[in-house]
This record gives C-alpha cells, sequence and structure tokens, in this order.
C-alpha cells in the first residue's frame, strides 16, 4: 500500500513480555514443556465472590451505559478504599475508571502533556512506559537506577534530569520490573523536589497490596495537601484480585485533571465495561482474605527464588520488596558461550533459554537495562523449582 500511514504511530514498539508470552505459548500448543516466568499475572482464579458479582449484575440488567468516568456506586467505593487503605480524602469527581490501569497510565498522560513536555522514567521502567510517553507526544527522560540502591531514584540523579520542560515523574512503587518499594523518607525526598519544581506525579500504585517483610505500602499523595494536588494515583483491579482480564484500572487526581480524563474516555471508550465494575465494586467491599492468601503465596515463592537463584553460579539477583518479579543480574554471563550461542546480552540470554531449556523469561533491554532478565513468581512452587533447576543446567554446560 502506498498511502502514507501514521508516522509517530509506526514508531511504536511491540511489547517485548508479550511476544516472549506469544512464543512460549505457541511452544506449549506444541506440545512441548515450557515454564514460562514472563507476562505478570496471578496464577490465581478471580475469587469467586467476585465472579458471583458479576453473575448478579447479569441477573439484575446492570449492563447499560454508565458515566463516561466509571460506574457511580464504584466511584463512591474507591473513595471509600483510598480513605481506608491509603488514608487519601476524595470525592467520585476525583475518580476517573478505565478499562485497565494501562488505560489510565495513557488517559493521565493525554491529560497532562503537550508536545515537547519531558516525563523523568526511573530506570528499569515497566516496558510500556516509554511508549505510552511517546503516544502523548511528550519525550521520556530516563534516570539510571543502580541494583546497589535497590533500583530506587537517588535525589541528585532525580534532580539532575529535570529540566525547564520537565512535566511529570512517572513512580511505580512497588514496581514492576525491580520489586523495588520506596520508603516514606525516599517518596518525601520525591515529593519536595515534585513540589518544589511544579512537577506533576504520576503514582502507578498497581501492586500495592503485595509488600513482604513488613513493609507498609505508603501514596506519595498522602503525604501532604501539596503533592497531592500535583499527583495523579493509578491503580486497578488486575493484580490484587487476579482480574486481569476484567480490564478495571482507575485514577484519583485533582478535579481539573479528572475533568480532561473524563473527557477524554468520553469519546475513546465511553467507559469501562458496567458489569466488571460492579463486580469490582463487590470485590473492594467484601472481606479481603483471598488477597491474603495470595499475597503468602507469592512471598513464600519470592523467598524460594532469591535463595535458589543466588546458589547458581553465574547469576545473582536482590531481594524485591513487593509485586511478584525479580531481576536476576547476569552480567557474569556476558561475553561467554553457552549452548553453542554467545551471550552479549539480554536477549541472547532470553532466548537460548526458550530454546534449548524451554524457560521463558523476559529480557532486561526490554526495562531498558541489558545486565538483567526479569523472572515472575507469578507462577507454582513445581514450577518455579523445575524452571530454575533448567536455567542452572543450562548455565553448567
Amino acid at each position: 500500500m502506498k498511502i502514507k500511514l501514521s508516522e509517530k504511530s509506526q514508531k511504536i514498539t511491540a511489547s517485548v513480555t508479550l511476544a516472549i508470552d506469544a512464543k512460549a505459548k505457541q511452544m506449549m500448543a506444541e506440545g512441548i514443556d515450557v515454564i514460562s516466568f514472563g507476562v505478570g499475572e496471578p496464577d490465581f482464579n478471580t475469587p469467586e465472590n467476585i465472579n458471583r458479582a458479576a453473575i448478579e449484575a447479569l441477573d439484575k440488567g446492570i449492563t447499560r451505559y454508565t458515566a463516561a468516568s466509571g460506574l457511580p456506586l464504584y466511584r463512591e467505593v474507591i473513595c471509600k478504599k483510598l480513605k481506608d487503605d491509603n488514608n487519601l480524602e476524595y470525592k467520585p469527581e476525583n475518580i476517573v475508571v478505565s478499562n485497565g490501569a494501562k488505560h489510565s497510565l495513557y488517559n493521565a498522560l493525554l491529560a497532562i502533556c503537550n508536545p515537547g513536555d519531558e516525563v523523568i522514567i526511573p530506570v528499569p521502567y515497566w516496558v510500556s512506559y516509554e511508549e505510552l510517553v511517546k503516544m502523548a507526544d511528550a519525550i521520556p527522560v530516563f534516570v539510571k537506577c543502580s541494583e546497589e540502591n535497590e533500583f530506587k531514584m537517588k535525589r541528585n540523579d532525580l534532580l539532575a534530569a529535570i529540566t525547564p520542560n520537565t512535566k511529570a515523574i512517572l513512580l511505580n512503587s512497588p514496581s514492576n520490573p525491580t520489586g523495588s518499594s520506596y520508603t516514606k523518607d525516599e517518596l518525601q525526598m520525591i515529593a519536595d523536589i515534585a513540589v518544589e519544581k511544579g512537577i506533576i506525579v504520576i503514582a502507578d500504585e498497581i501492586y500495592e497490596k503485595l509488600v513482604y517483610d513488613g513493609a507498609e505500602h505508603i501514596s506519595i499523595a498522602s503525604l501532604n495537601e501539596k503533592i497531592k494536588d500535583q499527583t495523579i494515583v493509578v491503580n486497578g483491579m488486575s493484580k490484587a484480585y487476579a482480574m486481569t482480564g476484567w480490564r478495571i484500572g482507575y485514577t484519583a487526581s485533582n478535579k481539573e485533571i479528572a475533568k480532561i480524563m473524563g473527557n477524554i474516555q468520553s469519546h475513546a471508550t465511553s467507559h469501562p465495561n458496567t458489569i466488571a465494575m460492579y463486580a469490582s465494586a463487590k470485590a473492594l467491599m467484601e472481606d479481603q482474605s483471598s488477597v491474603e492468601e495470595m499475597r503468602k503465596a507469592f512471598d513464600e515463592r519470592r523467598k524460594y527464588m532469591v535463595e535458589r537463584i543466588n546458589q547458581i553460579d553465574g547469576v545473582s539477583c536482590i531481594t524485591p520488596k513487593g509485586a511478584f518479579y525479580i531481576m536476576m543480574n547476569i552480567s557474569k554471563l556476558k561475553g561467554k558461550e553457552i549452548a553453542g550461542k554467545l551471550i552479549e546480552g539480554s536477549m541472547d540470554f532470553a532466548e537460548i533459554c526458550l530454546d534449548k531449556s524451554h524457560v521463558a523469561v523476559v529480557p532486561g533491554m526490554a526495562f531498558g537495562v541489558d545486565d538483567f532478565v526479569r523472572l515472575s513468581y507469578a507462577n507454582s512452587m513445581e514450577n518455579i523449582r523445575k524452571g530454575l533447576d533448567r536455567i542452572e543446567s543450562l548455565i553448567k554446560g
């Protein structure tokens, strides 16, 4: 076709995590026993009370259009959740429900960015952050974070990245892909800088329920009223409630930003799935024991994986404090040959793992770091043991 298509859209790259997962699933379909440490999705079923709520919505005929910013009942429930869990006071007019937290992030960036604006992204970063920023006609500015500092931003590095064009900071705590979680003091440092410089914080808190070792999730918006006014809190149902396919996320922000996001969404999607929102409201209102059961299971797997990885010669990892990911350091393997393939970076290692050991890992280059691969422990303990045994055998040769 000779018709000129969108130059901006043609520059958008496909998700490496989904590409690895697709290849792994294709191999599985061919009868190959593949262990996947790939896409971050809870391996638990959606809790039964949430499923029943969806059926109840169908039976009651709650299947029609609702407000662009989301089902009024659900927005009220979200306000209560934010008050109870995060010490944040919002009204329904501050809440915009979207088709998953990724959609919420996109709405937020579209609402605040103008061409040439810069958005600071700590590295390693979730694979979609860079592309979402570019889709909003803004420029991603990367701040490298060291493994020694648990992949978290230092004050001087953040200050060095700020320019007159800086519009926002994308803050993910707990983090995908690192599992890192910012402390109150670290959040206060970022908040002070953001307030002083007039920078918006987009706080991606989708993994807030999955924290370990007695850690407490703190929302940066809860620190004071000034940073709250400059923060767009992003959350959703997918990770804590095993509702990835239900596609429900939400934001909490000041009224001006919320109105813009609601207007954008009214034309782009009308509103999220009414049935899923009704079920999500019940999920937040009812017994939370299923969330804690999942968290405990993830914690057990986390501890095992950290210990096991650090027993394998040539690789290592630090202990993540949240989410369900581990960044495995493969820097000592670079320049070496494994199973007849020279390992020059994370993509080489990921390819050889899948092709030779039938283990799917995500190359760190997808997250802006090439000395690491990401492993998800949203998998059964049996598969985790088997997968790590295969990786050790591959490295040993």
